[in-house]
This record gives C-alpha cells, structure tokens and sequence, in this order.
C-alpha cells in the first residue's frame, strides 16, 4: 500500500546556506509541491523566525526523515533545536565551507557525551 512506500521514501531536508543547500539540491533532495519544499536558504538578511518557523513546520511534516542543518545556523536557532526532542525526523548539524563543524556546539553530540560518561563513571 501506499502507507510503506512513505516509510521507505522519507525526504531529507536542508537548512543552511547557499553553498549547502545548492550542493544538496544538485546531489538530487529537493522536494517542491504547490505550496511547500524541504529547503531553506539562509542568507544574512533571513529573519530568525522564518528560519525557526520553517525548523518547526519539516519537525511536523510526516514525510521528512532527515533534516540536515548548518551548525551556525542551528546556533543561531540553539532555543528551537534545544526544544525539539523527537527521534524523526532526526535532526543532523553538518559543518559548511565557512564554519567547520565543532562537536562542543552540536547538542546532540553533547546528549550523546553525557549518556556515554554516564555509563563509564
């Protein structure tokens, strides 16, 4: 039916900026319907809440598996990340040309920290 071809045919969705979301585009993610896509650009002149509007609206979207976003954008953001607790769509900060990816900022990575050394001591 159609309920396993959604399960298998999650989309991935990218927040981030030019140069990252064009590469993921090319690399063949986009999704545009009427009246939505699984893309974000985020320039300078972006107001923050259209990019914590859009965070929250691909976190409620069935259809999304995957949301990649820039780490300086999700810091950007930290409140709204911080807030989303769901295991999917999973939420992954990747690095881009300009910002290198630093594990110290990636909140998941922190969870992932405190849960490891919670197990060790």
């Amino acid at each position: 039916g159609s309920r396993s071809k959604m399960d298998a045919g999650k989309l991935i969705a990218v927040i981030g900026d030019e140069d990252t979301v064009t590469g993921f585009l090319l690399a063949g993610v986009g999704h545009r319907t009427a009246d939505t896509t699984n893309f974000l650009v985020v320039k300078a002149d972006t107001p923050l809440n259209l990019v914590e509007d859009t965070f929250r609206a691909f976190t409620q979207r069935d259809d999304i598996g995957i949301i990649l976003i820039n780490q300086h954008v999700a810091n950007q953001i930290r409140h709204v990340v911080k807030d989303y607790n769901q295991t999917i769509p999973t939420v992954l900060e990747i690095p881009s040309k300009e910002y290198p990816y630093d594990p110290e900022q990636d909140y998941i990575m922190q969870r992932v920290g405190m849960f490891l050394n919670a197990g060790t001591s």
